[in-house]
């Protein structure tokens, strides 16, 4: 008769949690916390068969995943500088003079220290455009009305 006791439990909830450590995911570490609770069971009640061991294993990890997710979901935070990691997009609305003409849709603008690509209708050096959105790195501009 196979017969399953407490520390077979705790080592296999101390396995789990390590197997968290290197496949970090949320999912072990409570399957873990499920084994350690069997095993806190098994020493309370040894007489608990390996059946119904395995039963309460399979149910307290199904609920401990579920209300693990459900407790520590990330929580979806609006930032107070929503263009931090979007360097373009806070260009736009801003007014710039085109360093380069716009020939065949493409030119270029000096911003502060760098130089930016700008796409748009042709137009000439001194130009005063209006970056109107972002295409990957490159500002979208229109003529300013004067």
């Amino acid at each position: 008769m196979i017969q399953f006791d407490y520390w077979g439990w705790f080592i296999v909830g101390l396995m789990l949690a390590v197997v968290e450590i290197f496949a970090p995911s949320s999912f072990f570490l409570w399957m873990g916390g499920a084994a350690l609770i069997v095993g806190g069971t098994v020493f309370f009640m040894p007489g608990l068969g390996w059946p119904v061991q395995l039963s309460l294993f399979a149910v307290l990890s199904v609920l401990t995943v579920l209300l693990g997710r459900r407790v520590f979901r990330p929580r979806n935070q609006t930032s107070d500088h929503p263009t931090l990691n979007r360097r373009g997009e806070q260009y736009i609305g801003r007014q710039f003079t085109l360093e380069a003409p716009i020939v065949n849709g493409i030119g270029w603008v000096r911003v502060g220290d760098s130089r930016w690509r700008v796409l748009g209708e042709d137009l000439p050096v001194g130009t005063i455009v209006e970056v109107t959105g972002i295409d990957s790195s490159n500002f979208l501009v229109r003529p300013t009305q004067k």
